[in-house]
């Protein structure tokens, strides 16, 4: 269902920019071949003008309406994420939580609650530093 939807968005989009460039321009910017004119002869014309906005607007509108649906389409599979999903579990009434992890880094704190091991564990702040290898 999302590729049709993509496909029709497409298509809309390639309408859109071709209705737009065929609009005639009224103002004083610089148009094709820098003499600010358009397409003479071609779609002029009231009805023909209104007839261009009209389709501008309808195409805009569904242009909106596509993305809004492709947006929820691509948001609907996902659950909803907190930053509390992962924190530890409050005791219940009669029972205290857990202490928290003393000592190390936050990064190791939270390895040590996933229950992961840190690649280089650090050595503690009172032990002694490890001896120089003799060359």
């Amino acid at each position: 269902m999302q590729t049709v939807l993509i496909i029709v968005h497409l298509i809309i989009v390639l309408a859109l920019i071709g209705v737009v460039l065929l609009q005639r321009s009224e103002g004083g910017g610089m148009g094709l071949g820098g003499g600010g004119g358009g397409v003479s002869g071609f779609m002029t014309g009231r009805g023909q003008a209104n007839a261009l906005t009209r389709a501008t607007a309808i195409l805009a509108g569904l242009f909106f309406v596509t993305s809004i649906a492709l947006t929820v389409m691509a948001t609907s599979g996902r659950g909803p994420r907190s930053i509390l999903d992962g924190a530890a579990p409050a005791a219940p009434a009669g029972q205290q939580a857990p202490a928290a992890p003393q000592g190390g880094s936050v990064l190791e704190q939270l390895q040590r609650l996933q229950g992961e091991q840190p690649a280089n564990p650090a050595p503690a702040p009172n032990a002694p530093a490890p001896a120089a290898p003799q060359q």
